[in-house]
């Protein structure tokens, strides 16, 4: 389904939200308006699968419709699996309930905040943080990093914000507005749609990420990529050296 939701004229922008109606045009507003998600998705699922074994634990926390675990199902072939998909968002967690039948997922309808990942091998965090109350996020990496089993790995994504503009060529945020226009949306959805999330998507540097998550206790951080102002890294928990580190 097409997302149409900023097409026509708005007198009042309400701040951005996971509703119901966004919920039914989701994989076509994100494929549109993220640089990048549609490798993001399935090299997440990639990477969670090579560094997992049998009886593997995964989070997938704010996992929206579900995409980055059904991309983990599809090149992890263990039937012993075992993958929590959160989110606090009603109608995304009910599609994605809707649409993806394996036994080796089971969903939960609640705050990321609230959920321990005790024992996890995998947390998958894309696109998520940047939707908390700055000075809530320290703190949840710091748990993660706590909770998570030796050797874990973190896969965060988040959209970044840029430095000082160049003195010539167009910004990375002005670039992004033209990649989404070249993608189909009018200039008056894009200027809504960022006036919407002004007070909801407080993004950060990426070196504020990696600050946080070396301070977090994590090691062998790295940016596997990015594009524009989207970017995403890799981290692990310590000893009980695991791929990639």
């Amino acid at each position: 389904m097409q997302d149409e939701i900023y097409r026509m004229q708005q007198d009042h922008i309400v701040d951005f939200a996971f509703t119901a109606e966004v919920a039914s045009v989701f994989p076509d507003m994100i494929r549109r308006s993220v640089p990048g998600y549609e490798l993001i998705v399935p090299m997440s699922g990639l990477m969670a699968a090579q560094h997992v074994t049998d009886d593997a634990i995964v989070f997938d926390l704010g996992c929206s419709l579900g995409a980055c675990s059904l991309a983990l199902l599809k090149y992890c072939q263990s039937d012993s699996l075992k993958i929590i998909a959160v989110d606090n968002a009603p109608a995304m967690i009910d599609r994605a309930q809707q649409s993806i039948r394996d036994p080796r997922i089971s969903f939960l309808k609640d705050d990321i905040e609230n959920v321990a990942v005790t024992g996890a091998n995998v947390v998958m965090l894309n696109f998520v943080v940047q939707f908390l109350e700055p000075a809530k996020r320290d703190a949840l990496i710091k748990r993660l990093a706590q909770e998570m089993a030796p050797g874990g790995m973190l896969i965060l994504s988040e959209k970044v914000s840029e430095q000082p503009a160049p003195d010539v060529g167009a910004s990375y945020a002005e670039l992004h507005h033209m990649w989404k226009q070249a993608n189909g949306y009018s200039a008056l959805e894009v200027a809504q749609k960022r006036q919407a999330l002004e007070n909801v998507m407080r993004v950060q540097t990426e070196a504020d990420h990696n600050q946080r998550l070396h301070q977090a206790g994590f090691c062998g951080v790295r940016q596997w990529f990015r594009c524009l102002n989207w970017a995403s890294f890799i981290a692990y928990t310590p000893e009980i050296s695991g791929t990639g580190q």
